[in-house]
């Protein structure tokens, strides 16, 4: 291997690629002679769909795939190695024994075909999970089917728009204010709808009476996060339902923050009709990379006759618990048999693990540590809304300007100090806007860790600005031109 020296960070490897390992003829596996006569694909599956040998794969024996995907495992930062600060993602630490649960035979390999009868386990469960995230939330029903948060916000406008079709008029547009989350206007857009801007006001919330001046018998519904993106809880909220309410529009609640209102508050209570959860975000699965994900949607009765089929049902009468079809009103299947089942089994494990008086813990800590971060490094970064803040803070670049540092150095800079950094550049309504969520998991050590090296950046910035605009410097790779990156991507490999 080529041996690279990065920094002061000592001796690093760079691992080959796997298609630079080749050699012809090598293999990872060795079978006897068949003993029946072969079937060739083309016998069983139509020639228009098979495609031809992919020329160029790496041919390799096991042991050499096993230590090149150890090795490039061992350089990856994860949630079991250190503090991921990501805002709005939730990375929480995600304990073992879920996993454990998860792995379970009589879930794990349970074919999604079975008959009910032979499948009480899993259907239960997820009865069960329905009416602990019903209570935990403050709505009538749960589908369980949406594979991810957006998924959930597309199959809660679908559900909107099944509603007010039914009532005569599915309406054409949809309120978004500019501190709800990024996918909140492909999702309406799918879902056959026109995203309208709403401006937050001074504070960091939406407005009551901006709202009311764009609600009109067109509006379909508003889309909240509640906490947004900012990390600041939306105050007028309750007066806002009413407001959309009284025009007959209904309210989608954008759950994925959910984890800062944990058995402290319900949004089904606040106005809200629909609200999707991110199960893989709140409820402890590992997530990043694109899953798994899971983006439960809970609604309130008069969207119930809409919800996905099948519904997970009980019959009380022979003790029976059974999949649901016979709905038709509903909007059809969002996914494919029931949903992402393992990260139901890790929620259902979560849930019941900490209990309530757990689940109002987790709020109460995540709540505590964002608003510690925020007043310990408020000082040395700008805070552009300088108020309690629920599971996240957001500062800004702003005094970093002038020395010709940006959030993009400083978050490069942290990868020194060995931490991830946080979200970048988002929300947009904050210029260089470093988002940064703690979640309830992360000791003060921690906090006090990650503090201490942001208050370092900050110096740095000031005295060695050259540090940060040239960082990282101990990283595996160093900066990438991001721009050919994305412009021109190399997504196959060329010998």
């Amino acid at each position: 291997m080529k041996q690279d020296t990065i920094g002061t960070s000592g001796l690093v490897f760079n691992e080959p690629l796997i298609f630079e390992r080749s050699v012809p003829g090598r293999t990872g596996y060795s079978l006897p002679a068949c003993d029946v006569p072969e079937t060739k694909p083309e016998d069983v599956i139509p020639a228009a769909y098979l495609r031809d040998d992919i020329e160029g794969s790496p041919e390799v024996s096991e042991f050499e795939v096993v230590r090149h995907f150890t090795r490039l495992s061992q350089w990856n930062y994860s949630i079991d190695s250190g503090y991921f600060p990501l805002g709005s993602c939730t990375m929480k630490y995600n304990p073992k024994m879920h996993e454990e649960v998860a792995g379970y035979g009589g879930f794990s390999r349970l074919h999604p075909f079975v008959p009910d009868d032979l499948a009480q386990g899993a259907i239960r469960l997820m009865w069960e999970l329905e009416r602990a995230l019903c209570e935990i939330s403050g709505f009538d029903r749960v589908t369980l089917q949406p594979a991810a948060g957006a998924h959930g916000e597309m199959t809660g406008m679908m559900l909107i728009r099944a509603y007010l079709e039914s009532q005569g008029n599915p309406r054409k547009k949809v309120l978004i204010p500019d501190s709800a989350h990024g996918t909140n206007p492909a999702s309406c857009t799918l879902a056959g709808y026109t995203a309208v801007p709403i401006p937050s006001g001074s504070d960091g919330c939406a407005d009551p009476a901006v709202i009311a001046e764009a609600m009109d018998d067109e509006v379909a519904a508003i889309m909240i996060t509640n906490p947004n993106t900012l990390g600041l809880f939306e105050e007028h909220i309750a007066e806002i339902a009413g407001i959309v309410h009284q025009k007959g529009g209904l309210i989608y609640g954008d759950g994925a923050n959910l984890n800062a209102l944990l058995g402290r508050a319900r949004p089904g209570d606040m106005g809200i009709d629909v609200m999707h959860f991110n199960l893989h975000k709140t409820f402890s699965t590992p997530h990043g990379g694109g899953g798994p994900g899971s983006g439960p949607v809970a609604v309130k009765q008069s969207l119930v006759p809409f919800l996905p089929v099948p519904i997970p049902e009980y019959h009380q009468s022979d003790d029976r618990f059974y999949l649901d079809y016979d709905r038709p009103h509903s909007i059809g299947k969002v996914h494919a048999f029931f949903g992402n089942f393992g990260v139901m089994v890790r929620a259902y494990a979560y849930i019941l693990s900490m209990g309530a008086s757990g689940l109002r813990q987790v709020a109460e800590t995540a709540v505590i540590n964002a608003n510690y971060l925020m007043h310990r490094l408020k000082d040395v970064y700008h805070l552009p809304y300088e108020k309690l803040c629920k599971h996240e803070c957001i500062f800004s670049d702003k005094r970093q300007h002038q020395y010709s540092v940006t959030t993009l150095d400083i978050a490069k800079r942290l990868m020194d100090y060995g931490f991830h950094p946080p979200t970048i550049y988002f929300p947009l309504i904050v210029a260089g806007a470093l988002m940064i969520e703690p979640t309830e998991t992360e000791s003060k050590e921690t906090l006090d860790e990650f503090i201490a090296a942001m208050q370092a950046i900050a110096r740095e910035a000031r005295e060695e600005p050259d540090v940060l605009r040239t960082a990282p410097h101990r990283a595996k790779v160093r900066r990438l031109d991001e721009t050919t990156a994305a412009r021109k991507p190399k997504l196959r490999y060329e010998k």
